[in-house]
């Protein structure tokens, strides 16, 4: 029971994690301008990973995509790469999850091809949640310099002034949803060890056949190899088991053999 509640607890948390990354990629506020010098402006940028955007005191907003891919920097574009790597390994992970789950039954599917499945989609959901949360964090890291670097131009030349961009919604859903891909993996793989069948877990219990070749020969009577054990005699007051002789008759006991 244990078992399956695990694993029921990795796919729905690794199903929002996925759902995490998914909203975050497509998301426009990855950057957001910096409003701490002007809290009051008739323009408002922000910048996400697809195109930038311009919002209007009136309320009107302009996006305009990236039409180039030679021209973005390149950890720019790293980042793209690790967001779309993280959402194709967590939609096959949750593919993968979906048919290794217990309480589906496909077939005549054994408990160690689901423990097979189960590990496969933990694995996938942990590298999704890493390469979302790396390419978060690279991206904030990007912002973090940019914005010192803007700081410091400003104070050196007061004339020409710059937008500085601060961190958007978007890099904060990308987080959390690489952290709950992340636990997902860790509940999926801790559930892989229950479903592993039991005799599997023992295979080096090994058994040693007899050594003894016992022979069979056609006849009225059956004839041993030579390996009987010697006949036991009985304790009693004076009583002896009788012997067999050498033609095979049975010597009984006389009335002197009690004295």
């Amino acid at each position: 029971m244990s078992t399956t509640i695990c694993q029921v607890m990795g796919f729905i948390v690794s199903s929002l994690g996925v759902a995490g990354c998914i909203v975050s990629t497509a998301m426009d506020m990855w950057s957001t301008q910096d409003l701490y010098d002007n809290p009051v402006t008739a323009v408002f940028q922000y910048q996400g990973l697809w195109r930038s955007c311009v919002r209007q005191s009136s309320g009107f907003t302009e996006c305009r995509p990236y039409f180039t891919i030679l021209g973005l920097p390149a950890m720019f574009q790293a980042v793209r790469a690790l967001m779309i790597v993280g959402i194709v390994l967590g939609v096959l992970g949750l593919l993968v999850c979906i048919f290794a789950l217990k309480c589906i039954r496909i077939g005549s599917m054994e408990d160690s091809a689901k423990a097979n499945m189960t590990l496969t989609s933990g694995i996938m959901f942990i590298v999704a949640g890493l390469c979302a949360i790396t390419g978060v964090s690279v991206f904030a890291n990007m912002l973090v310099t940019n914005f010192w670097m803007s700081t410091a131009n400003m104070y050196q030349g007061m004339q020409n002034i710059q937008n500085r961009y601060t961190f958007g919604s978007a890099l904060f859903v990308g987080w959390v949803a690489g952290g709950l891909a992340l636990v997902g993996g860790i509940l999926m793989c801790l559930a892989c060890r229950g479903l592993m069948p039991e005799e599997s877990r023992y295979k080096a219990v090994s058994y040693n056949a007899s050594g003894r070749n016992i022979s069979y020969r056609t006849g009225p009577y059956k004839v041993g190899s030579g390996y009987e054990p010697e006949t036991k005699t009985r304790k009693g007051a004076g009583y002896e088991e009788a012997a067999r002789s050498e033609d095979g008759r049975r010597s009984y006991p006389s009335k002197y053999d009690y004295v």
